[in-house]
C-alpha cells in the first residue's frame, strides 16, 4: 500500500524520524529525510540503501523549507505523503523558563508544521491527494506541570490538524494527528536532563518500534487521529469529561517531573 509512495519527513536525524523512514523503505516508499544533521542523515540513508533523498533543513528557517519542498519535488515528481514529526521540549517550571524559550519551542513544534504543510500542500492540492501525518503529542490534550511551553505547542498542533482537515476533507486530502504518550527517544535528553521524569514514567514509556508501527498504520489506514498508547485513550476520554475530578485523582502523577 505505501509501495513507491514518496514520504516527506521533518525531524528525521534520529528517533522516531529515523525509524519511520527506515520502515518505510522496507515497505517500497521513498522517503525524503530532511533535519538539521546533514551528517547524521547521510548516515541513515546509507544505512537504508535504495531510494530516498537527504535534504539538511531547519524547520524554522522558511526560504529553506520551501527550497527543500521544490527540490524534492522537482527529483521525485510528487510528495504523497508529509509527516510533520520535527520537534523538542523542555520541562522546566514556567517561572523559570526564560520567554525566549517559549518563542523557539512554538517555533519549531507548531509554526514548523505550518511552514511545511504550506510549502507542500499546493502540490498535493494540484494532484488532488495526499496526506499530512502530525506527530502531536498527549501533551496537547492533557497538560501537566513543567510542560507549559510544550504542552502549548502540541495543543497548537491539535487545532491546527483538526481544522485542516475540515478544510480539506473535499478536495481528496487526508490530515492526521498522532497523540503519543512517552517514548524511549533521545527526545528526554533535553527535555529531561535530570533523568527523574524518565524514572518516574519508565513503566509507561513506550518502545520507538511501537510508536512507528502506529505511524505506519496511520498511512496506510488514513485514521484521522490515533493516542498512544491504546489504554490512554479511555484517560483522555475521562479527563475530557471530568477535568477537575482527573486533576485531582491524576494531578500528582501527571507532575511527576
Amino acid at each position: 500500500m505505501l509501495k513507491d509512495k514518496v514520504v516527506f519527513i521533518s525531524g528525521a536525524s534520529s528517533g522516531i524520524g529515523a525509524l519511520t523512514a527506515a520502515k518505510l523503505a522496507e515497505r517500497g516508499a521513498v522517503p525524503i529525510l530532511t533535519g538539521r544533521n546533514g551528517d547524521r542523515l547521510s548516515e541513515i540513508a546509507a544505512a537504508l540503501g535504495g531510494k530516498c533523498s537527504v535534504y539538511q533543513m531547519d524547520v524554522t528557517d522558511n526560504e529553506r523549507v520551501v527550497q527543500t519542498v521544490e527540490a524534492a519535488v522537482a527529483k521525485h515528481g510528487k510528495i504523497d505523503i508529509l509527516l510533520n514529526n520535527a520537534g523538542y521540549g523542555k520541562f522546566e517550571s514556567f517561572t523559570e523558563m526564560p520567554i525566549e524559550s517559549f518563542d523557539d519551542m512554538m517555533d519549531t513544534n507548531y509554526m514548523g508544521v505550518v511552514r511545511c504543510t504550506k510549502a507542500v500542500l499546493p502540490h498535493m492540492l494540484e494532484r488532488k491527494t495526499g496526506h499530512i501525518v502530525n506527530i502531536a503529542s498527549m501533551a496537547g490534550k492533557i497538560g501537566s506541570a513543567k510542560s507549559t511551553a510544550y504542552t502549548a505547542t502540541k495543543h497548537a498542533v491539535l487545532g491546527f490538524t483538526n481544522s485542516l482537515r475540515m478544510e480539506l476533507r473535499e478536495q481528496g486530502i487526508r490530515v492526521s494527528a498522532v497523540n503519543p504518550g512517552p517514548i524511549d527517544t533521545p527526545f528526554f535528553s533535553l527535555a529531561d536532563p535530570s533523568g527523574a521524569y524518565v524514572k518516574n514514567v519508565s513503566w509507561f514509556m513506550m518502545k520507538p518500534e511501537y510508536v512507528v508501527k502506529s505511524i505506519i498504520r496511520v498511512m496506510e489506514k488514513k485514521k484521522d487521529e490515533v493516542d498512544l498508547p491504546k489504554t490512554a485513550a479511555a484517560g483522555i476520554k475521562l479527563y475530557q469529561l471530568m477535568p477537575r475530578t482527573a486533576d485531582r485523582l491524576f494531578g500528582k502523577w501527571f507532575n511527576r517531573k
